[in-house]
């Protein structure tokens, strides 16, 4: 049996913040669907101190955010692209057209098709995260999108140099410096300024995510997200300086990230505690990471391996890195995360910025039903069906019309039956279903 080494906080205080937020984005969803670009001004200048005529970037800002970038900066946010769009493109040609003759005259299909817009947000509230930019707007290009129109917040006062450089060295058609939910309203809902898309996609703060939950349906979206989670499955090969370093290298993306060990063993859960406590004073970052730790962070010692891919699947993390003895047995028995992180030579960093793989990734247990950002997400598939001789359209329409007369759907038998009548030959009177 599982024991908790350390366990998480759950408070009220969460609950009721979760509740706030909801009623927030629903009431300004509808401000900004009423006012439009006026709303929209008034959110900017209230969260973000940024007030402009037009919040479309022109070239020239673009080109000055490019010039500020070190030709060194501009290889690394090109080196990170590359493997982000050789991924990318690789998971468009598997995703094939597919046709064929289910029976003789009767031709069936699907075809892939790019959505024609799609809206990218790129937070940058407290980091300027260009590597969502890579994430969104190159995976886009890969799936043919032909208009990509994307929105980051300004940061210290002004457009962030390394991400207006990242959306317009990925390909964005229209960059936008706004930020929160005022940007993702305004791509889904559309204004007098601003067009509307046909999908969002992009992480964001719980206010982000929220609107993007509402929004859906009126837009696409890629998945719901909350808040960063890692969870690592290690034994003892493996010490806790490494352990503890991939917890709070990922707690540090806010105050209620989760981050969560699975082990084997005690030694590892012990070292690892003491390493946190170690390497905590030392990061930058240690008023956010320190507080997700402390309240979100776990250790819970398992018996086994068995035990360790039942938790990791209840949990169902964003992110799920893995360093055993046996790496691959997780690998085969592993049902629900986001993404994996196999051996120690790799982490959840690397996925983050650069190795290739998309860091949109489903949180809060939606990895049980979902993946994450990928070609597919900009991609419709849509079906076809085409009858090429008479036989075969009075075949399929004796069967359509009795099978529709016991759904008591006369006018759809219809259908079916002035088919028979014609290509079948049959005398087969109005209203009743085809012998």
């Amino acid at each position: 049996m599982a024991e908790w080494i350390k366990k998480a906080k759950v408070t009220e205080q969460q609950a009721a913040n979760n509740d706030k937020v909801k009623s927030d984005v629903s009431r300004i969803l509808l401000d900004i669907e009423k006012r439009g670009d006026a709303a929209v001004r008034e959110l900017s200048v209230k969260f973000d101190g940024w007030d402009r005529e037009s919040y479309r970037l022109s070239d020239a800002e673009i080109a000055d955010c490019m010039d500020r970038l070190t030709e060194r900066e501009r290889e690394d946010i090109l080196f990170a692209q590359a493997q982000v769009r050789r991924f990318a493109d690789a998971q468009r040609a598997s995703m094939l057209d597919c046709e064929i003759e289910s029976i003789p005259g009767v031709i069936l299909g699907h075809k892939h098709i790019p959505v024609s817009a799609a809206g990218c947000y790129v937070p940058g509230g407290k980091y300027p995260l260009l590597a969502s930019a890579h994430m969104s707007i190159v995976t886009a290009k890969s799936a043919g999108v032909k208009n990509i129109v994307t929105a980051a917040p300004p940061f210290q006062g002004k457009p962030a140099p390394y991400i207006v450089a990242a959306q317009h060295l990925a390909g964005a058609d229209a960059i936008y410096c706004l930020g929160g939910i005022q940007a993702v309203a305004g791509m889904a809902i559309g204004t007098d300024t601003i067009s509307a898309v046909d999908i969002i996609v992009g992480p964001g703060n719980a206010y982000v995510a929220e609107a993007k939950r509402q929004l859906f349906g009126r837009v696409g979206i890629d998945l719901f997200a909350g808040p960063t989670e890692v969870l690592l499955i290690a034994d003892d090969t493996v010490d806790g300086e490494l352990v503890a370093t991939d917890l709070l290298g990922q707690a540090e993306h806010g105050k209620d990230s989760p981050a969560v060990l699975l082990t084997t063993s005690r030694k590892l859960a012990e070292e690892t505690q003491k390493e946190i406590a170690r390497l905590l004073p030392m990061l930058p970052t240690a008023a956010i990471a320190g507080e997700a730790w402390e309240n979100f962070g776990e250790i819970i010692l398992c018996e086994d391996f068995e035990e360790l891919v039942r938790y990791s699947d209840e949990y169902a993390s964003e992110h799920v890195q893995i360093m055993t003895s046996d790496d691959d047995y997780f690998v085969r028995n592993l049902s629900n995360y986001g993404a994996l992180f196999i051996g120690p030579r790799t982490n959840v960093s690397y996925g983050d910025k650069v190795i290739g793989t998309n860091h949109t990734l489903p949180t809060n247990k939606a990895a049980r039903y979902t993946g994450g950002l990928w070609v597919g997400k900009y991609i419709k598939t849509c079906t076809y069906q085409r009858v090429t001789t008479d036989q075969a359209s009075a075949l399929i329409g004796e069967y359509c019309s009795r099978l529709c007369l016991m759904e008591g759907f006369v006018g759809h038998a219809e259908q079916a039956n002035i088919r028979v009548r014609r290509y079948g030959h049959k005398d087969v009177p109005y209203g009743t279903a085809a012998l």
